[in-house]
């Protein structure tokens, strides 16, 4: 489990973030959604370590990320971000090998192989396996940032709006994908979510944030109310049961 104990940013006095006090489910796919600037982002790069709180603690499975070892932590956790620079003549497979870089330390064995091609099998991206990385699209490589994490095969994964240049129908395949993360594979997904009903389809739990605290947290039907999204994204959002669950209408 994910645990968040009195966790705060201050970036300034008019921007803070927290106190968060929020426990995140393991073997679930939640989702923080929330209007820009709510601290989702922020949120999830604090439980990353990528970005130090100022304030608080946070646990993962029992480890204090702020005193744990760096490689023990990367054996549970890992983290996508939105911005990735990676060297853009590398290709997909040399990518997704750098996901095995806390147990191989550059030294691939053929177990490291195995998983690797195993990740881009999982993410259909077998065909681009040998292309350069400035030969695909803003959706392929997304779809390619997405299997080297996998391929870190950490039970925590921390996803920095993984729908980022994808179409609707990769939209689609990347959270059916994601599902079979968590239902086959059993893992923990964190993901921060600007599209309410992408949230409210796939997720197990919705984690919804204005103004840097949380404004709302449960399951997908406790949180996808009328009068709470309203609420958070000051905007009129009905709520409708749709053929798949709760369904957003602005």
């Amino acid at each position: 489990m994910i645990k968040m104990n009195n966790v705060k940013k201050t970036y300034t006095e008019e921007v803070k973030i927290g106190p968060l006090n929020l426990d995140i489910s393991t073997s679930c796919l939640t989702s923080l959604i929330g209007p820009n600037g709510a601290g989702k982002s922020t949120t999830l790069l604090m439980i990353g370590r990528l970005l130090k709180m100022d304030e608080g603690q946070i646990q993962i499975a029992n480890m204090d990320i702020s005193s744990s070892n760096s490689k023990d932590l990367a054996k549970i956790l890992t983290i996508l971000r939105q911005e990735n620079h990676f060297i853009t003549r590398l290709t997909v497979r040399q990518l997704v090998s750098f996901g095995r870089f806390p147990y191989s330390k550059g030294r691939l064995t053929k177990s490291d192989e195995q998983i690797i091609s195993k990740y881009i099998d999982f993410l259909n991206l077998t065909a681009l396996e040998n292309r350069y990385l400035d030969e695909l699209s803003g959706g392929q490589r997304q779809m390619a940032y997405v299997a080297m994490v996998l391929c870190q095969e950490t039970e925590y994964v921390l996803l920095d709006e993984p729908l980022n240049n994808l179409d609707v129908a990769r939209s689609v395949q990347m959270m059916n994908y994601l599902r079979e993360v968590v239902d086959q594979l059993g893992r923990t997904v964190l993901t921060v979510m600007h599209d309410i009903n992408f949230a409210a389809k796939y997720s197990d739990r919705i984690c919804a944030m204005k103004n840097g605290q949380i404004a709302a947290n449960g399951t997908v039907t406790e949180v996808m109310k009328s009068e709470i999204l309203t609420d958070i994204f000051e905007t009129k959002i009905d709520v409708i049961e749709g053929p798949y669950g709760p369904l957003a209408i602005y």
